[in-house]
């Protein structure tokens, strides 16, 4: 096997028996992003001497018997995530030469397991989109068809996973930002409840949606990858005080082929939803039979707020978004237009050069709606619907044990075809919303392919805390679905 076709399960498993090295690997998968990168844009940074040297020093640890769940295995950071001495950007001109002097706790969580960090990877700025169109750097490509997008905001991540350039990787998922392009790239990606995992060293979009999450090239790596970045953190008041179960034992749970006993909702208000296209829908009843063949049971359920999730959402998410980049003044850090005369116009300079026009226009969509005599009219009554959907999903709960939708409406849509459309763009992420909304875990595992051969995803949404259930399911789904072209040729 090529040393890039190993995922985390099957690497650790040769790196423990000497059969390789974390340098060969390493060196292998750097020596392929050289290859191919330029063809896919995948990156931002790639820290190459940073990568073998960490590689270096999980050889040692191997060799001495020093053996955790990570060490040796190359991954990918979206460049949202702090990281000590090397550039975060959020995709943004504005964070052009930040360099962190921290890491986040994830990154550390992920070096302390002996993971290696081969960069970091493209997004749409400040996390702000669906296609990775957004980003200030560059256009990243879907590895099964480069005139295609792979979706976004985590679309670096989730293109560098597909184009085998590293085992996994971490995106952030505000809105579906982790699932979509892992549906569009036909991989796993994962949200997690909001809470399991700590934001601290995220640069914050939205603070109370975000969410980081493993995107990896199946089931039994997201939860490998779950189990390290899971857990209680101090340093992030939003951090969840809650037991981590180990995730792998989920997938222990399909014995003989069959899922009985678990129950799948179908929301009535997703299938009547305008604009399907007829693929998605094709593949999504074939998954349903599937898992019905596996032993689920099927179940018809209600999520009677659906229609409101994507206007409330696009009130929340910019409000956050308004108060969280107000910091990106040109005074504390970051890039500053030095042509200003005075103040004021140093502040105005420096947000309209340092801002992409995505991220322009959600600051000033949130700063209105926050605005004196606004607020109640739109925040306001936005939080409160926001509430209902919460209810909606915990009283769906009650019947189900997870819920069944697509991903996206539509397969990946050729690059620049939305990009002056803003509002069908955001509709891309009717089904992803709702479980950033509630807070509640969220996966897309690989489904089917259309006829031009573009991967399309299945999602599942559990109760919160109960990621066990969508790995179980999901991992079941996974080992029947049978797909023919698991990776793409570059």
């Amino acid at each position: 096997m090529e040393y890039h076709e190993l995922t985390i399960g099957s690497a650790i498993e040769r790196l423990t028996r000497r059969e390789i090295s974390a340098f060969e690997l390493t060196s292998a998968l750097l020596t392929r992003i050289e290859k191919y990168e330029d063809r896919i844009g995948a990156f931002i940074t790639v820290d190459k001497a940073g990568a073998l040297e960490q590689a270096k020093k999980a050889d040692q640890d191997i060799a001495a018997g020093r053996i955790s769940s990570l060490t040796g295995i190359p991954l990918a950071l979206k460049d949202i995530l702090c990281t000590k001495g090397i550039k975060t950007t959020c995709g943004s001109q504005i964070l052009e030469n930040f360099v962190p002097q921290y890491d986040g706790t994830v990154v550390s969580k992920l070096k302390n397991e002996g993971a290696v960090i081969l960069g970091k990877t493209n997004l749409d700025e400040f996390a702000m989109g669906s296609s990775t169109e957004n980003s200030s750097y560059k256009v990243t490509k879907n590895p099964w068809n480069p005139e295609y997008v792979p979706g976004g905001s985590s679309g670096g991540s989730a293109a560098a996973v597909a184009a085998r350039f590293c085992c996994a990787a971490l995106g952030t998922d505000t809105g579906g930002s982790i699932r979509q392009p892992a549906s569009h790239c036909g991989i796993v990606g994962i949200k997690p409840t909001y809470g399991r995992v700590s934001r601290f060293g995220l640069v914050s979009y939205a603070s109370s949606l975000d969410q980081i999450g493993p995107i990896t090239r199946d089931v039994r790596d997201a939860a490998i990858l779950l189990n390290v970045i899971s857990g209680h953190d101090k340093l992030d008041s939003t951090s969840a005080r809650v037991d981590v179960p180990d995730f792998t034992k989920a997938l222990d749970f399909f014995e003989k082929g069959s899922l009985k006993g678990m129950k799948a909702g179908i929301p009535k208000e997703y299938l009547s939803t305008e604009g399907i296209d007829p693929e998605v829908e094709k593949v999504f009843n074939h998954a349903k039979q599937l898992l019905t063949d596996l032993g689920v049971e099927m179940r018809e359920i209600s999520l009677p707020h659906t229609e409101y999730v994507v206007a409330a959402y696009y009130i929340i998410a910019p409000c956050e978004a308004s108060s969280n980049l107000a910091r990106y003044d040109g005074v504390k850090y970051g890039f500053r237009d030095r042509s200003s005369e005075d103040l004021i116009e140093m502040y105005k300079k420096t947000k309209s050069k340092g801002f992409g026009l995505e991220v322009q226009r959600r600051i000033i969509i949130g700063t209105y709606a926050l605005s004196a005599g606004y607020y109640d009219a739109y925040y306001g009554r936005a939080t409160k619907v926001r509430t209902l959907i919460t209810e909606d999903f915990s009283k769906a709960f009650e019947t189900c044990d997870f819920i069944l939708s697509p991903v996206a409406p539509a397969p990946a849509f050729k690059i620049g075809e939305k990009t002056d459309d803003p509002l069908t763009m955001y509709l891309t992420d009717i089904f992803t919303l709702s479980a950033n909304m509630a807070g509640i875990p969220g996966i897309s595992v690989p489904a089917g392919y259309s006829s031009k051969g573009l991967p399309i995803g299945l999602q599942m949404m559990a109760r919160k805390f109960d990621e066990m259930s969508l790995l179980k399911a999901g991992y079941g789904f996974e080992q029947n679905v049978g797909l023919s072209r698991k990776f793409p040729d570059l």
